[in-house]
């Protein structure tokens, strides 16, 4: 009996193992923020379970498996409760998160959106469910408070009809819903009350408590605040000569490393809210084939958008071009680190005496320490006969956002650029520097 009592205790327990799962990773973090009791660094895995703990000075931004946010700003407390996402039966995903204390800010991940009735967001007095939501909390052991960026959420205090261990949306004749179109509006229940009560913003929203970065992720709906370097181009009469249409060297032309130049003080500029109804921006890092190679064709449209004057600054490698939009100020952040997804790419490998063939980028990074001006990059190129080229790179940022990479501690020339609001976009060119075998071409977009 004993014996058969051990190994139901050991099942059950090696059970909740395999029902704990990774929720997501850390994709920006700086000051201090701790997971667990320790602190955590860009690119740690974050599973389900884990507690957060944020200092005066701390952010972290966790990109969940579905691709959603769940972001922490100062002096906040947070723990994942669940975060299991069935992706064969996204309907069966459940996700409870909690907010203890801070403000916090959270995007439904696609499995999210697809689950929303076993999705809740709890506070010490609250239980909020969401309608396909960007919203923000703040919250003590008294008072919470809940903002909409988009979507809509249903927020209920608790009672014996809404406990705090149950799971999904609490509606009822006590919830109240708000939406994003309540401009200027917040939801705000305190301990004992039953229902929230719909409360004018002014003052006391979250963002006010905890402001969010300017480099905070932004809603596919909100548009990017407009910023671009003011370097000269150190490629100008190339520039020159292809909006001309007159012809340039040779692909495999080598470029040379520019100087670093020394890096003024920098000044992070003020937050800015989402707008209501934003008018989509066009990226600020703009790369594209100026020159056939591997059977394509110049990119055209890319061309009729330099041609048009609103990107400058561009850096040839090979047949690819690489511009960022003029006349705005870029400015850099001071501190943190950042981890970009690749977006889109596109690549060639030739082979000594052999024609140029298209190939793929796969198994793509890219890292930024601000508070270094540095990043490291690597990916592979792929040809459809399996040949491939490993690229690893490092190197500097300048102060207007340029990226460049080392020679010493690289195998590839990268020219690039980061852009957007915080720069939450990047973009580079290279090709890889081997001159015994295969070399590879290519451009990369990014974002975070």
């Amino acid at each position: 009996m004993l014996r058969r009592l051990i190994a139901t205790i050991g099942l059950l327990f090696a059970s909740s193992l395999v029902q704990a799962g990774e929720a997501g990773h850390v994709v920006f973090v700086t000051g201090q923020v701790q997971v667990d009791n320790r602190q955590v660094s860009l690119g740690d895995a974050i599973q389900e379970g884990a507690e957060f703990v944020t200092g005066a000075d701390g952010y972290i931004y966790m990109k969940t498996v579905d691709n959603g946010f769940l972001i922490l700003r100062p002096g906040s407390r947070a723990r994942i409760v669940t975060y299991h996402v069935d992706t064969k039966k996204p309907e069966n995903t459940r996700v409870k998160l909690e907010l203890l204390s801070g403000v916090a800010r959270t995007i439904s991940g696609q499995a999210v959106k697809k689950a929303r009735q076993n999705f809740r967001f709890n506070t010490p007095v609250a239980a909020i469910g969401v309608r396909g939501t960007d919203f923000t909390v703040f919250t003590d052991q008294q008072t919470s408070r809940v903002a909409v960026i988009s979507g809509g959420v249903v927020v209920s205090g608790f009672s014996a009809a809404c406990g705090p261990e149950g799971g999904g949306p609490c509606e009822g004749g006590n919830s109240r819903e708000l939406f994003a179109e309540q401009t200027g509006q917040l939801l705000q229940i305190q301990k004992g009350q039953d229902a929230p009560r719909l409360l004018r913003s002014n003052g006391n929203s979250p963002d006010l408590v905890a402001p969010p970065r300017n480099d905070e992720p932004v809603s596919k709906a909100a548009a990017s605040t407009p910023h671009t370097a003011t370097d000269v181009s150190l490629e100008a009469k190339k520039s020159s000569d292809i909006l001309a249409g007159n012809q340039l060297p040779p692909a495999e032309t080598p470029v040379t490393e520019p100087p670093t130049p020394p890096q003024p003080p920098i000044v992070e500029g003020p937050s800015t809210p989402p707008t209501e109804n934003p008018v989509p921006r066009p990226p600020e890092v703009l790369w594209g084939r100026w020159q056939a190679v591997a059977n394509l064709t110049p990119d055209s449209e890319f061309l009729a958008k330099i041609k048009g004057g609103a990107y400058a600054q561009y850096k040839i490698i090979g047949p690819y071009m690489i511009a960022r939009v003029k006349d705005t100020e870029f400015v850099k952040p001071q501190e943190g680190r950042a981890e970009f997804a690749l977006g889109s790419s596109e690549a060639f490998i030739r082979k000594p005496n052999q024609t140029a063939v298209a190939a793929s980028v796969q198994d793509a990074r890219l890292a930024v320490d601000f508070a270094t001006s540095a990043f490291s990059t690597s990916l592979t190129v792929v040809a459809p006969d399996s040949t491939t080229v490993r690229v690893n790179a490092q190197g500097g940022v300048t102060a207007g956002g340029e990226l460049i990479s080392t020679a010493a501690s690289s195998n590839a020339n990268i020219r690039g650029y980061l852009g957007g609001a915080g720069a939450n976009e990047a973009g580079y060119i290279f090709n890889t520097t081997n001159t015994t075998g295969p070399v590879a071409y290519g451009g990369t977009a990014w974002s975070r």
